[in-house]
């Protein structure tokens, strides 16, 4: 009777304690830089969701803080400011036993972690979170090639290949365009290709692929003697040089007419000043002539008086 009695009371403790479980499909989630992506979340409970709260948090590849991006208690949603124009909350979860979302427009900032978190009172045990990894896919951007050393027979030529952008990140294979096979040499892969001493035969244009599992992009470079660092930097040295010259000239062709001006001028003066120099003398000397011939006439009346 007491052992009877005592077996009731273990069971209907037990039959107190709820158990939550809560469940994804996949773990691991890839998606497109710009695509949409669903993350499944899914409970399982015992008792009523009167008390059901959920949670969804996010962790960066970049960063180890978590942040908050959604929370549901109570029949209402709060989404976070970054995520309130790309994000879909679950619907009516209290009912459906789902918490999945949708975020949209994935970016790759948006690679990381994500967590989904759900209780429901007076659930104390089982498994109450889930962790989802998101992969955002982007293809290799326009890569950008580039010629190192001078492109001389004998001398040592580096090509460079290099996509700023693309995830995972891309693998990048040399090919010559009047040929089909990849090059060997050097590190291909990592977009470097070594001529350690170069011939003309090695001569031509040369295309670089950046590719990943999204897809893939490319840049050619002409490997000719007329290209190079050392060339270009020569021509850009005679270009400087070329407009030094010019304003050098420029300047002596204008210096010059201002002093072939400034003496045609001089000369013009002084001209002018010897031209006027008779007349004033002529001048000066008629006005003496006439003082005298008036003074005979005035002795001559004064005899004949």
């Amino acid at each position: 009777m007491c052992s009877t009695l005592r077996l009731l009371v273990l069971i209907s403790i037990i039959g107190c304690v709820e158990m939550i479980t809560v469940t994804t499909p996949h773990k691991h989630v890839n998606v497109t830089r710009g695509g949409s992506v669903l993350l499944q979340c899914k409970f399982v409970t015992t008792a009523e969701t009167t008390g059901l709260t959920i949670q969804w948090d996010f962790v960066s590849a970049s960063s180890m803080d978590p942040q908050q991006i959604y929370y549901y208690q109570g029949g209402k949603d709060i989404i976070s400011k970054s995520y309130e124009d790309r994000f879909q909350p679950p619907s009516a979860p209290s009912t459906t036993r789902n918490a999945s979302v949708i975020i949209n427009n994935m970016q790759p900032s948006d690679a990381g972690i994500y967590t989904c978190e759900v209780h429901n009172f007076p659930d104390v045990e089982g498994k109450s979170d889930v962790n989802i990894i998101v992969n955002v896919l982007e293809r290799p951007s326009v890569p950008y090639c580039a010629i190192h050393g001078d492109v001389e027979s004998g001398h040592l030529v580096t090509l460079t290949c290099h996509s700023e952008h693309g995830s995972p990140s891309p693998k990048y294979t040399w090919i010559r365009r009047d040929q089909t096979r990849p090059i060997l040499g050097g590190t291909p892969s990592n977009g470097i290709l070594q001529f350690k001493n170069i011939s003309q035969f090695e001569f031509g244009e040369y295309l670089c692929n950046a590719t990943n599992v999204v897809g893939f992009s490319t840049c050619t470079v002409e490997l000719s003697p007329e290209v190079g660092d050392g060339v270009v930097a020569g021509a850009v040295i005679g270009a400087l040089l070329g407009c030094v010259l010019i304003i050098l000239v420029v300047w002596f062709i204008a210096h010059t007419m201002k002093k072939q001006k400034y003496r045609a001028v001089k000369v013009s003066e002084a001209n002018e000043m010897k031209r006027s120099s008779p007349q004033a003398q002529e001048a000066s000397d008629s006005v003496p002539v006439a003082t005298t011939a008036g003074n005979l006439h005035a002795e001559a009346d004064e005899l004949h008086a």
